[in-house]
């Protein structure tokens, strides 16, 4: 594989982003990624550069995006030395937290079962055939890969951590031309009122805003009217205005604020101009859904609850449940 080069990578989105109309948008995009790799770049960005390109070329490659696990294979069994040099270059790509992913059979076995919080969600989608999708906070691009095999036009992610864009990169680079992106950027570096998109994901981010009204009114400014929203965040048990705030971290995290109750969120969407907002599912995550790995080493969910008490986090708090909320932009 040739160089990293975040120009030609990002080349054919920036050009579909002029063409529609959206120059403010490719300025701003310009500008954030020459700060995060020419002019301010990451200490670790050469190794990751290195691990993607030593990722081996393989002529004939075949995906699966609507299973479990999204998967690469070839019709032609790998070399020992294609195969070693695949794990090497994955491994080099650690930790993996989102997922899981299958390459070449080599399988990813993620810190988040992130199949299934998809399968929760999924069912209560409206059909993504042939809509413009925006993802934010999606981590590696696990979900963006399954809203495209759900036959999404288009799909772009978004999220400021550069492994996370290294390792959605390893999946595309086998992929090949795919109307899907992962910029390495924060919703607050969108200009805002684009209306552009048909859904908007966001989900696992509410939680680590400061203002979650401003957040709600960020995600509504990047819908059509019509257009669908998907939340998922924490939330507590407790009657409508019941918001809990924690007094320093929440689950080890220090960048937790808010966790409203599932009728202050509702009643947050609704002052916020969304319409019909319902809550569609609530589950409580668990280690089973959260945990170390062989590909992500570091300490997990079952570092992060009550050793006595699992039902509490460490810090005493109830332990993390998490609501998914739909609704439209009017």
């Amino acid at each position: 594989m040739a160089h990293f080069d975040w120009r030609s990578c990002f080349e054919q989105l920036l050009a579909e982003l002029e063409n529609s109309g959206h120059s403010d948008w490719v300025e701003t995009i310009k500008a954030q990624l020459t700060q995060r790799f020419d002019d301010n770049p990451h200490g670790d960005l050469g190794r990751w550069q290195s691990a993607l390109d030593s990722l081996p070329a393989l002529p004939e490659t075949a995906f699966e995006l609507n299973a479990s696990a999204v998967a690469l294979s070839s019709p032609n069994k790998l070399k020992p030395s294609q195969q070693q040099a695949l794990e090497t270059g994955l491994r080099g790509l650690m930790p993996w937290r989102k997922g899981p992913f299958d390459f070449f059979g080599i399988h990813i076995d993620t810190e988040w079962r992130s199949d299934w919080k998809w399968d929760r969600v999924s069912p209560y989608l409206a059909d993504l055939s042939g809509r413009r999708i925006l993802d934010v906070g999606c981590g590696s691009g696990y979900h963006c890969w399954r809203m495209l095999g759900e036959g999404a036009e288009r799909v772009i992610g978004i999220d400021p951590g550069l492994l996370f864009m290294f390792q959605f990169l390893s999946v595309k680079r086998y992929i090949g031309e795919a109307p899907i992106d992962l910029l390495p950027i924060r919703m607050e570096n969108l200009p805002e009122g684009l209306e552009t998109f048909d859904t908007t994901f966001s989900m696992g981010v509410l939680y680590h805003r400061r203002s979650p009204l401003d957040h709600l009114l960020e995600l509504k400014g990047t819908l059509r009217r019509g257009g669908q929203l998907v939340l998922e965040t924490l939330v507590v048990d407790g009657p409508e205005g019941y918001s809990l705030m924690p007094e320093d971290r929440y689950g080890q995290m220090r960048n937790v604020w808010f966790l409203p109750s599932c009728d202050t969120l509702l009643r947050w969407l609704d002052r916020t101009g969304f319409r019909n907002a319902r809550v569609v599912d609530v589950c409580e995550t668990t280690t089973a859904e959260q945990r170390s790995t062989d590909w992500m080493r570091f300490n997990s969910l079952q570092d992060f609850l009550d050793p006595e008490d699992p039902g509490k986090t460490i810090e005493g708090y109830p332990g993390p449940k998490r609501a998914t909320i739909v609704a439209e932009k009017p």
